[in-house]
């Protein structure tokens, strides 16, 4: 198989790091061929905070799909998310030369809608068109030939602290890969997970992951509100370890196993065995205590997710109501307990619309992995330039596109 007729998603996140390879099919989607998981040792709040980890995890990841796909992997698309993310909405206008909208002038006008005051130390990663506006005529999706005089767009721009973007593009160079594109993980989930009438009437997207809470808000087609919440699923980790007094490790096997985020689903009569600390022997527990460990910290997250949509603007939009993908999401009465909260429907958000390995990428955390490909198979059909290149081998980057500013020169 041809490592040129394939995509690869890179999702490095902050408990795992996960690579899917995908191979286009004649029908316009994509096959699952090859995917391989490793835990993330160098990440935190989804920033890097260890390279040398990150980057021994990354290979681990790649080698596992490598061998999977029978391929050679050299490029892939790379998710972001962290606490450094800011979305925010914008808007440009220009005159139409010729009076008939051209291709250079839908660049002109993105370009005037990106136009905005932002600090030396953030770039911007995505900017994404919600909708173009002829003359008075609104809700156009693609201007190119209609007749007019103005045109004014609407967009989406979404940007990040430049030193965090180079710190993943510098892993994946010292893991010998170039970097085709940075990708916002909830834009990359949406692709995954998100059907098209969920996006036309209006859905929140929530992408809750190790470190962090990826929120995307869509609206008529387009995404109109983006944030990221410092806080996931490691954080119910360790307040499940404080809380029963039992080692990390251990602490996480008993969240997968026997964890639920609402008491009222569970019977007091119900127990679990607890691992104790310093050689003591383990002890039994009921498992109540274990949900109302997690409740408590669940609970305080949508609570801060319902008050960005609050603050969005767009809670009132949300027509489809919320869907809750990434590896936490996997949680017993994490949509029960969301609905309560939002006081909307709730589901849990699974990759779909792919072919190939479904059983094994049925699974809410493989949903930006999963993305990213997708990503890579929608721009220009996923024969998309690279814009970071490794530059003599020697794991350092060069921007060719659209973020070269962001480190002429790193040493």
């Amino acid at each position: 198989m041809s490592s040129g007729d394939l995509i690869f998603g890179l999702d490095i996140g902050t408990t795992k790091i996960c690579c899917v390879v995908g191979e286009p099919n004649d029908e316009g989607g994509v096959d699952i061929v090859g995917i391989g998981s490793h835990p993330s040792q160098g990440l935190r709040k989804g920033a890097v905070v260890n390279i040398e980890r990150t980057v021994e995890s990354i290979k681990r990841a790649v080698e596992e799909a490598e061998l999977m796909a029978g391929c050679e992997i050299t490029e892939v698309y790379v998710g972001i998310a962290g606490g450094h993310i800011e979305g925010r909405n914008s808007q440009g206008v220009i005159a139409i030369k010729n009076r008939e909208v051209s291709p250079q002038d839908v660049e002109r006008v993105l370009e005037a809608a990106k136009a905005l005051a932002i600090p030396m130390d953030r770039e911007v990663i995505h900017t994404i068109p919600q909708e173009f506006i002829v003359d008075s005529q609104g809700g156009i999706q693609d201007p190119v030939g209609m007749s007019g005089v103005r045109l004014e767009a609407k967009v989406h721009i979404v940007t990040g602290a430049a030193t965090s973007a180079q710190n993943l593009i510098r892993c994946a160079h010292m893991a010998d890969l170039d970097v085709c594109d940075i990708v916002l993980e909830s834009v990359a989930s949406a692709d995954a997970v998100l059907t098209q009438e969920e996006k036309d009437l209006g859905v929140a997207l929530l992408d809750f992951g190790g470190g962090t809470v990826d929120l995307a808000i869509f609206s008529q087609n387009s995404i109109k509100h983006t944030s990221v919440l410092a806080l996931g699923g490691t954080h119910l980790t360790n307040d499940v370890a404080v809380g029963l007094r039992t080692p990390t490790n251990a602490a996480e096997e008993i969240k997968k196993n026997f964890g639920c985020c609402l008491t009222s689903m569970i019977s007091e009569e119900q127990m679990i065995e607890v691992a104790s600390v310093g050689g003591r022997p383990p002890r039994m527990l009921s498992r109540m205590v274990l949900a109302d460990i997690l409740e408590l910290r669940v609970e305080e997250i949508m609570m801060l997710i319902n008050r960005e949509l609050m603050k969005s603007g767009y809670d009132d939009q949300l027509n489809s109501g919320v869907v809750i993908t990434g590896g936490a999401a996997l949680l017993e009465g994490v949509p029960e307990l969301a609905e309560q909260v939002f006081d909307l429907p709730v589901r849990r958000g699974y990759p779909r619309n792919i072919g190939g390995l479904t059983d094994v990428i049925n699974d809410p955390k493989y949903a930006t992995a999963v993305g990213l490909v997708l990503y890579g198979l929608h721009k220009e059909g996923g024969q998309a330039e690279k814009e970071f290149r490794r530059r003599g081998g020697s794991g350092f980057g060069q921007v060719l596109n659209r973020m070269k500013n962001w480190f002429k020169e790193i040493v």
